[in-house]
């Protein structure tokens, strides 16, 4: 058992009444990981040189089910291996001998829409945690 605070173990009931606190919590955390990848793609989408050479590689948040059906949880952040654009500026300094510029796999519009779609993600996952601490504070003072 699971202690509380250094009082002693955590009693089952108190476990199974944040049950409900679980899967909107998982939720949160997988949503602010996609927004946080979102963001470094959006920041990224004009960087023609990392630090591993070549352009930045727009980053994808992989969401699975959590163990035990508690809500989902982030599986791993991959690259996607897609190219970017192949734009001709010669005089950028990271031309190739032919004139052109490999950028970054990042569509700025596709992005926002994705960002839009995680952040009202997180907005449902808040609304489910108050109702359901609301319901779980109500239910203590029956």
């Amino acid at each position: 058992m699971a202690e509380i605070g250094g009082i002693g173990p955590r009693p089952p009931l108190i476990r199974s009444l944040m049950g409900p606190l679980r899967t909107p919590a998982s939720g949160l955390a997988a949503q602010h990981r996609r927004i946080d990848a979102i963001a470094q793609n959006i920041a990224n989408a004009e960087t023609t040189r990392t630090p591993d050479g070549g352009p930045y590689q727009r980053q994808v948040v992989a969401l699975s089910p959590a163990p035990l059906g508690d809500g989902v949880r982030v599986a791993g952040i991959r690259q996607d291996a897609r190219e970017g654009a192949l734009v001709y500026d010669p005089g950028h300094p990271d031309a190739n001998a032919s004139g052109y510029v490999r950028y970054p796999n990042v569509d700025v519009p596709a992005e926002m829409v994705d960002l839009m779609v995680a952040r009202r993600s997180y907005e449902a996952n808040v609304t489910v945690f108050q109702v359901a601490k609301a319901m779980l504070r109500r239910a203590l003072d029956i």
